[in-house]
């Protein structure tokens, strides 16, 4: 059954945010550990879920190693290639607190996710604060779950649902625990609220067309794929479509595009004078009766000043003898000499 709790400082026609009894849920390869809310403030380890009012904390029986934190680290790099198509910026948080206060503005409850993405970071302030406090701040866009040992399907979903999570991943990644059952096979799951109620979702809503096997695809690659890479620029452009930016707008991008574009311009001009020289060259040669291959300048010197180029195309009596005088011209000489 379920029980309502309140926060500090409600509205008196702002509803309660709801939450399940304890008894209600089952954090699955977690220990419970008592601790009080003075042990809760000074604790600075991992957990599942704390409680103010059995003083009881749901701690992973199993600590976080690589293969844990590697999807959620995974997931922020994805995020960061697509803001930065988009043209502005997504903030992941990493191993966040969520918090519900009770009446007297204190924790009441509280869970930890394994990784937090807000589409919009300049619409709140997180830097300072320890928890996401539901009720109060915005919540993120994204919750990511990474389960391998644990199963939130059983304990913390209800909490997401009850606490009005928009949209909630469960990842279980490819790379597997020794301890992890062998029952919970690989993949990822998109939970998106509906009518206050989760359902599961083939693709993403806050990053459009994301689908759950594209996204547990990147999660899990030891380097993006080209699908992958696809997948991220379109994402970044159908967001930044909707949003009026783009890759111009985020500074690194725009940086690199217009060194790309003065290098093409200064290749276009070279090749363009590269092109002029030899028209010119081999119209010399022409008139004089020369026979000239299509590589007429192939393996001229670089820094040969027009002049000396063209005094050797005066002088010489074959191709051969025009790249033999070149390869003789001193810094600064003359290609007639012999």
């Amino acid at each position: 059954m379920r029980t309502l709790s309140g926060r500090a400082k409600r509205k008196a026609d702002e509803p309660a945010v709801p939450t399940w009894a304890l008894s209600d849920l089952e954090f699955v390869g977690c220990d419970a550990v008592p601790m009080t809310a003075v042990e809760y403030d000074a604790y600075e380890g991992r957990l599942e879920v704390w409680d103010a009012e059995t003083e009881t904390a749901w701690v992973v029986r199993e600590g976080p190693g690589l293969a844990h934190e590697s999807p959620a680290q995974g997931l922020a790099g994805l995020v960061e290639r697509i803001a930065a198509v988009r043209g502005s910026p997504i903030r992941c948080y990493g191993a966040a607190g969520l918090m519900v206060r009770g009446e007297d503005g204190r924790a009441r409850r509280v869970m930890q996710a394994d990784q937090i993405v807000y589409l919009y970071p300049s619409r709140t302030d997180l830097l300072a604060a320890r928890a996401v406090v539901v009720g109060e701040q915005p919540l993120p866009d994204i919750v990511l779950e990474v389960d391998h040992t644990t199963d939130v399907r059983r304990g913390k979903l209800r909490l997401y649902e009850s606490w009005g999570f928009p949209e909630l991943w469960v990842e279980v990644p490819d790379q597997r625990t020794p301890s992890r059952p062998r029952r919970r096979r690989s993949g990822l799951t998109i939970y998106r609220l509906v009518a206050g109620s989760y359902r599961e979702s083939p693709a993403s809503l806050a990053f459009p067309g994301w689908r759950a096997s594209a996204i547990h695809k990147a999660m899990n690659e030891a380097e993006p794929s080209g699908w992958t890479h696809a997948d991220l620029e379109r994402l970044g452009r159908v967001l930044g479509a909707r949003d009026g930016t783009g890759p111009d707008d985020d500074p690194l991008l725009r940086s690199l595009r217009e060194q790309s574009r003065a290098e093409g311009r200064d290749q276009g001009q070279a090749e363009g004078r590269d092109q002029g020289r030899a028209e010119a060259v081999r119209a010399v040669l022409e008139s004089r009766g020369v026979a000239c291959s299509e590589n007429l300048l192939a393996g001229i010197p670089d820094g040969l000043p027009g002049r000396v180029v063209v005094a050797a195309a005066l002088a010489c009596d074959s191709e051969q003898d025009f790249h033999a005088r070149l390869r003789r011209v001193p810094s600064g000489g003359s290609a007639t000499s012999e």
